[in-house]
């Protein structure tokens, strides 16, 4: 009976979130994915929406009381990236950030060097990110489908590790970043179209919380 109930619940945090019910704000939605499920229902739901920011932020959800308070966290820090990061598209997910650049923010076409653009997105990011110190951050890497399959594997990889060694060289401490690259596998938009391209060449960073902001927001949390 239990498992079914877990099930049943996972579904339900699945379809709210797929749905983009309006009538929840975002902090709310990731208190209800953190109690469904944790890794597993993040793992559902990025593979259904094809959306690899999305599935990993909500693996890491705490859920409950305690991700409600982590919520209203990233809400601050949300907002300042957003304010002073103007080549970044910020979304808060959860109990995280999401902030997306596109290739011509960062690199030339087929490039992993960074552009002339990418010091200053980057240095307005990493200098608030510093002012931040209790979340992790994982760089991820994306590419349209054109080439094969290893050579856009290896191209968003290094991309992602370009971004990650430039913020590392701005302060951010190296145990705070990992990176990862998708290649073609988790496009957003049709590769059929020079626009829909340019959106599948991307570069994500996902915020979320450490373990000292989720042990600070649980003690937060049980305050009466």
């Amino acid at each position: 009976m239990r498992s079914i109930q877990k099930t049943l619940t996972s579904i339900a945090a699945v379809a709210i979130i797929l749905a983009g019910c309006k009538s929840m704000n975002k902090t709310t939605k990731g208190a209800v994915i953190g109690t469904a499920g944790g890794g597993a229902i993040g793992a559902v739901i990025g593979k259904a929406a094809g959306n690899t920011a999305l599935g990993a932020i909500i693996g890491a959800a705490v859920g409950g009381a305690t991700g409600a308070v982590i919520g209203h966290k990233m809400d601050k820090q949300a907002k300042e990236i957003e304010s002073k990061v103007p080549g970044a598209k910020v979304d808060r997910v959860g109990e995280g950030i999401v902030v997306e650049f596109n290739e011509k923010i960062l690199f030339a076409f087929s490039s992993y060097t960074l552009g002339a653009n990418a010091a200053s997105n980057l240095d307005k990011l990493a200098t608030i990110l510093k002012e931040y110190p209790d979340t992790d951050i994982e760089v991820q890497g994306h590419t349209d489908s054109r080439g094969t399959d290893e050579y856009n594997m290896g191209l968003s990889e290094k991309r992602a590790g370009a971004v990650a060694n430039y913020l590392k060289g701005k302060g951010i401490p190296s145990s705070r970043i990992r990176t990862k690259g998708f290649g073609e596998s988790a496009p957003v938009a049709t590769n059929d179209t020079d626009e829909g391209r340019a959106q599948n060449r991307r570069v994500n960073f996902l915020i979320t919380a450490n373990e000292k902001m989720k042990e600070e927001s649980k003690k937060e949390a049980a305050k009466p």
